[in-house]
């Protein structure tokens, strides 16, 4: 899927797509709620809606990505609503039948506010957003709904599957994927292999995508 991406917003890359064949196989409800968190170009936003869904809402914190996601959408026929702002902003303003994240997971020295790196780094644990995210998708998934994150091995998976079951949620992970590390991760493979995070002739990440079905 060709998309219009202007400087400083995410490119679309191998765990963009791995969310979307998950998304694809998820059984998404024709006609139902979408929100697609940290959304970027809006690809995911893009891809719920080209699959049948019947409301869009996208949010990121990044102006640039919210044209692009606006953008993206338009070019492609898609009804998408797209929002600057947290994704915590929108609890106890509706529910969704579906969450889609692929949030910042990369560890990093420190969590920036600003810049492009916003869009990828995470702290030292590369927990700085899904922490929260997984506290906070109980409280935006309607009645069986589902969400879907993906994020790096790096990050620790059982973590999330922890928080999100401690949530209430049935979480298991649905999709995993090797890939090459990217420019990223190439930089700060000697920062990481230090910080025991990878061995230090590692090229290469696991992704996965988790799925947290609601009650």
């Amino acid at each position: 899927m060709w998309l219009w991406r202007p400087p400083g917003v995410y490119r679309p890359q191998e765990d963009t797509w791995l969310m979307a064949e998950a998304l694809a196989g998820a059984g998404m409800p024709r006609g139902g709620r979408v929100l697609d968190v940290c959304t970027g170009t809006g690809a995911l936003a893009v891809t719920a809606g080209l699959a049948g869904a019947g409301e869009v809402t996208a949010v990121d914190l990044c102006r640039r990505a919210v044209l692009a996601a606006w953008v993206n959408a338009r070019l492609r026929g898609v009804d998408v609503r797209v929002r600057r702002g947290d994704f915590g902003d929108l609890v106890g303003r509706g529910e969704y039948d579906v969450v889609t994240a692929n949030p910042p997971y990369v560890p990093s020295v420190a969590v920036p506010d600003r810049g492009p790196a916003r869009a990828w780094d995470a702290g030292p644990t590369g927990r700085s957003v899904l922490d929260r995210l997984c506290a906070v998708l109980p409280l935006l998934l309607a009645a069986k709904g589902f969400g879907l994150i993906v994020h790096s091995t790096l990050s620790d998976p059982d973590v999330t599957l922890r928080q999100l079951r401690g949530g209430g949620l049935k979480a298991s992970v649905v999709a995993r994927r090797t890939v090459p590390f990217g420019p990223v991760m190439r930089r700060r493979a000697d920062w990481l292999a230090r910080r025991g995070l990878i061995e230090d002739d590692q090229e290469q990440e696991e992704l996965v995508v988790i799925r947290a079905d609601a009650a």
